[in-house]
């Protein structure tokens, strides 16, 4: 595993703990850690409340960089506790609609393995699609 991916798993590995905020909320069972084209990293939690509305911890990291200005992903990881996750069909199309060049962002999906979101994503949701 490249030093990149080592580096956005420590990121998201001291963010990924279960917390309940309340009775109706829980965060940080899943945590985010993206790189952008410029180096930059951004980072963020899951959200989940018991009525499920929420959002995904890359919803997060994405909200971050946006914040930041920046909107290309070179690569990103989740992290269930010790365990790297691959992003939900939600967030698949979420990175690449931010951006269409995220298709190319390195993902990891297991323990040592990356692929690319268009792996992930081969039939990206369009508005052609949508207007058909």
């Amino acid at each position: 595993m490249d030093e990149d991916f080592k580096k956005l798993q420590e990121v998201a590995k001291n963010l990924a703990h279960k917390n309940r905020l309340n009775e109706y909320v829980k965060y940080g069972h899943v945590a985010a850690a993206l790189m952008t084209d410029k180096g930059n990293i951004y980072s963020g939690v899951a959200i989940t409340c018991t009525c499920q509305i929420g959002f995904c911890a890359e919803h997060s990291a994405i909200a971050e960089m946006l914040k930041n200005g920046e909107n290309r992903i070179v690569k990103i990881v989740a992290m269930n506790s010790n365990v790297p996750v691959p992003p939900c069909g939600r967030c698949r199309e979420f990175i690449r609609m931010v951006n269409e060049e995220n298709m190319e962002a390195s993902v990891m999906i297991e323990e040592g393995k990356s692929v690319k979101l268009r792996e992930l994503l081969p039939y990206a949701w369009t508005l052609d699609s949508f207007d058909k």
